[in-house]
């Protein structure tokens, strides 16, 4: 398909104003690891929230979504939208202690929380390990998505996106830091909004499709709208619904939706300006994830099904497309297709942004890991700010190198998705309850963090290999989270907990809620505080209820059910009012801070 003139000049409007942006940061970014990391703490709660909205607005994210609907109907997305508990869970329990702690990153959280060499060497290990490892596999993830839109739209083989797209993101993360990256996000995340809305218009304006009664109207599109699975087909009820609001929400690490906050998420929480912004920005970022944003792109795979009913037909449609990378989250490129001159520019330059403000934060937190806690902590802990920015650039440098390889060997967006849930099954428990419960040590992360890595290894490559018959993922899911939590816990009841100072030290900077160290540590000063549990307990249930109110509520406009649309709408309205009045009760404080790291 051939871009008309049109196009290329919105493509090139977006991509001018992005760099722009990023050199008019560069000089204040690269003053020093605080403002290349953090920003300096000056950052507004808007702002940040709207920055962690866009990053997870990445390439591959409608592309995931349009292989979920397709594959197991708009029900599968549940695999995410459970992890909403998760997020309103780190909005009013988490987040206020994430910007109480005054950490750079939130690795560093381990020598606060933890003492001795153990705690050196889980600082060091997850600064690779999360910051290398794991950042890898999801950059590669969001560039595979790149590389399937460049072939649909661009005619272009994967080698030449990759090596284009990734080195546009490199040089601007490498160049602005953290301020550019947020303060582009903003605008990355109103081109990537009217993009996808623009995607979803046109969508339903296809002539198969027919608008929205046509859509509703079709039997393969109408099969697969609805919310919830059939419970009937119990094996399919529990691994797209079960397993992720039962299990997978608490015990899963994923990005973006850690359990207690971390990554990049943490990283924002880091950067506000004080305890209510980091609250508030963690809290609009959930809204606007899993009530707002997500239906543009259910309507577009919804409509997919009626043009694409087969991977054939996209092949069909893409003759000249390598075969290994038609999937079905290749329906939402293919979609795009159908655009007129000029607003197909705007929403490939939607998804450009979606892809340079994923990468971009991919890149500089994963590079604030490398630089803070190994590369100052082990190698050179007298290195000058100049220094820490050149090795945080160098490590920006080498990170999209690596992600860029690792995309060209992947085919499908759910492959990524899987690899990084069954790595991270297990682990969630106990990074909930190392702020609450002193007997979490050291060596509960990191027997979590052994025993759920290698439980992924046996069923990626040593199950298979021993003849046994392939797990349902969401069965590999369930025994990984079983055998990883019984395993750290097993650990962590034989292990001491941290000193008595450390303890102490760890509690009275924190101030976590809580019953979990009355026993060990003096926490008379804040027995006055069990009103603010009651509080955050209910603020997070009501959170939870309007998002998936409007969630609902906006489908069932969508699909023509006003009554229901009516009752979620009301109960979101109703939830929000009630959360409101609460959020002063929760206990952060407003009174800014301008320290960069303990």
């Amino acid at each position: 398909m051939q871009l008309a003139p049109l196009d290329w000049i919105v493509i090139a409007v977006y991509g001018l104003a992005a760099l722009a942006i990023g050199l008019g940061f560069a000089r204040r970014a690269g003053s020093g690891a605080g403002e290349f990391f953090l920003s300096g703490r000056k950052l507004p709660w808007w702002l940040l929230g709207t920055s962690m909205v866009a990053t997870t607005f990445s390439t591959d994210t409608p592309n995931l979504v349009a292989d979920f609907v397709r594959d197991g109907g708009v029900a599968r997305n549940w695999s995410w939208w459970a992890f909403l508990i998760t997020g309103m869970c780190t909005v009013f329990f988490y987040a206020k202690l994430w910007r109480r702690s005054g950490a750079l990153t939130d690795i560093e959280f381990y020598e606060l929380r933890y003492a001795g060499r153990p705690a050196a060497f889980l600082r060091g290990f997850r600064a690779l390990y999360l910051g290398v490892f794991f950042n890898v596999v999801i950059i590669a993830t969001v560039t595979l998505a790149a590389t399937k839109i460049g072939g649909v739209l661009l005619g272009l083989d994967p080698l030449t996106t990759v090596v284009v797209a990734g080195s546009a993101a490199m040089l601007y993360s490498a160049t602005s830091g953290l301020w550019g990256v947020v303060a582009t996000d903003l605008i990355l995340f109103v081109v990537a909004m009217v993009g996808s809305v623009a995607a979803a218009w046109f969508a339903l304006g296809h002539p198969d499709v027919g608008g929205l009664a046509g859509l509703a109207a079709h039997p393969g599109a109408r099969q697969a709208m609805n919310f919830f699975p059939d419970f009937s087909d119990w094996t399919t009820a529990a691994a797209i619904f079960v397993v992720p609001i039962a299990v997978q929400w608490w015990s899963v690490w994923y990005p973006g939706a850690e359990p207690g906050g971390g990554g990049y998420v943490a990283q924002r929480m880091l950067a506000a300006r004080n305890e209510k912004d980091a609250v508030k920005a963690t809290l609009w970022f959930n809204i606007a994830h899993y009530g707002l944003r997500p239906w543009p792109w259910i309507v577009v795979a919804l409509c997919s099904l009626v043009v694409y009913p087969q991977l054939s037909d996209i092949q069909a449609r893409f003759p000249g497309l390598d075969p290994s990378l038609v999937g079905h989250d290749l329906a939402y490129p293919a979609m795009l297709v159908f655009l007129p001159a000029g607003l197909l520019g705007l929403v490939v330059a939607s998804l450009a942004a979606a892809y340079m403000s994923t990468v971009s934060t991919q890149l500089n937190w994963g590079a604030s890991y490398v630089v803070n806690d190994f590369y100052r902590r082990f190698v050179n802990p007298q290195a000058s700010d100049r220094q820490l920015v050149t090795a945080g650039r160098l490590a920006t440098v080498g990170l999209m190198a690596a992600g860029a390889f690792v995309a060209l060997q992947l085919d499908t967006a759910s492959q990524g998705f899987q690899i990084l849930l069954n790595i991270g099954a297990g682990t969630g428990l106990v990074f909930l309850l190392r702020w609450f419960w002193y007997r979490v040590n050291v060596w509960s992360e990191l027997a979590a963090m052994a025993i759920s890595f290698l439980v992924a290894v046996y069923f990626a490559w040593i199950h298979l290999a021993l003849g046994f018959a392939p797990l349902h993922p969401s069965s590999q899911i369930v025994v990984g989270v079983a055998v990883t939590t019984v395993g750290w816990l097993a650990v962590t009841l034989v292990t001491p907990p941290a000193d008595q100072a450390t303890l102490q030290r760890f509690y009275d900077k924190i101030r976590p809620l809580g019953r979990g160290w009355r026993r060990v540590v003096d926490t008379r000063a804040d027995r006055d505080r069990a009103g603010t549990v009651t509080a955050a307990l209910l603020a997070w249930f009501l959170g939870c209820v309007a998002v998936y109110g409007v969630l609902f509520g906006t489908g069932y406009v969508l699909y023509g059910r006003p009554a229901l649309a009516v009752l979620a709408l009301g109960a979101a309205v109703g939830s929000g009012a009630w959360l409101i009045r609460l959020l002063p009760r929760i206990g952060w404080t407003g009174q800014d801070t301008d320290s960069v790291g303990p």
